[in-house]
């Protein structure tokens, strides 16, 4: 059975993008790969959080995974930091990583442009963390989006690096995979293309239905249409696409009629939005809740997790030591 494995930075909760992009996906793969999901602690700490967010953070999207049909009998959920493995095999990757290449790295570039104040080594060595991450458990398919690719080739480079170097045939080169054949793209209510926290333009799976009611309510719109069939503008029709993931055919129909025919009533297209919206985050929200109410059992997953996690990777390790010539 194929391997995948995937992670995500505790850096606040769950939103629709996340969802429909991400862990709808993984729900699927865990009947159909060996799968491992963690919580990418270490990551977060480029943002240099308080102590208690990490916690309530790694906490928050372990409760959430759980929530949304992640069942750690078949896909173990880890925390990041209770494998320490990791960071050994992050050395050994800094050490074959050259500055150049770390610094054409886009992500890196785009950090560096947000948060000039804070450009931090973690930053640059992200790459090889999440190598790290990967190629600890020798995973044949990692699930990402577009903007992690080229982390995804730096993974890839480090691998064929460490063969060359050690003339072996060690590491394999793990490929970036959609679980469909295109990824669903969730608009932020901003009017831009991409539902992010950064941008805060989110609906959090945890919002209640006052919350995000008002959000929905607020998002940007226009003037409306002044001519028949005429086409959406961005704003508009990312409406039209949170409608289609959460809103019946029918109703999809109903109001892309009235924006065909110049009748639309943005209020009314925002209500019946917000409504369908709370249906599909309802029963989500309730079990999201549950969790975070039993310390015990999210203990229990996180333990479990890492036992299965660290099993794979202090194997790889010990391999890894003896390659480069470590007793």
């Amino acid at each position: 059975m194929e391997k995948v494995v995937s992670g995500i930075r505790p850096t606040g909760n769950l939103h629709l993008g996340n969802y429909f992009g991400a862990v709808k996906s993984f729900v699927k793969m865990q009947d159909e790969y060996d799968c491992k999901f963690f919580i990418a602690d270490w990551h977060s700490l480029t943002t240099h959080p308080k102590p208690e967010d990490i916690r309530k953070s790694a906490k928050t999207i372990l409760a959430e995974y759980l929530a949304c049909g992640i069942d750690p009998e078949k896909a173990p959920i880890y925390i990041q930091s209770d494998v320490k493995e990791v960071l050994e095999l992050y050395l050994y990757f800094n050490m074959n990583a050259y500055l150049g290449e770390l610094e054409r790295v886009t992500s890196f570039k785009e950090k560096v442009r947000k948060q000039p104040d804070n450009v931090n080594a973690g930053l640059l060595t992200y790459p090889s963390l999440m190598a790290a991450d990967i190629l600890m458990h020798k995973a044949d398919k990692v699930p990402v989006g577009k903007d992690q690719e080229q982390n995804m080739e730096m993974a890839r480079l480090f691998a064929r690096r460490f063969n060359r170097i050690y003339e072996v045939e060690y590491f394999k080169e793990p490929e970036s995979f959609h679980f469909n054949d295109k990824a669903v793209k969730i608009p932020g209510l901003d009017g831009s293309g991409k539902m992010g926290k950064s941008e805060g333009n989110c609906i959090y799976l945890c919002d209640d239905e006052k919350t995000l009611t008002k959000k929905v309510m607020k998002a940007v719109t226009d003037a409306g249409p002044t001519e028949p069939n005429s086409p959406k503008p961005d704003v508009i029709q990312n409406l039209f696409t949170l409608m289609e993931v959460a809103s019946t055919p029918d109703t999809l129909d109903y109001f892309n009629e009235k924006w065909n025919t110049c009748e639309i009533r943005y209020g009314d297209l925002k209500k019946q939005l917000a409504a369908d919206l709370c249906n599909l985050t309802r029963p989500i929200r309730e079990r999201i809740l549950d969790f975070q109410a039993n310390d015990e059992y999210l203990n229990k997953v996180a333990r479990m997790g890492a036992e299965a996690a660290r099993e794979t990777a202090a194997k790889t390790l010990a391999e890894v030591r003896q390659i480069i010539g470590f007793k």
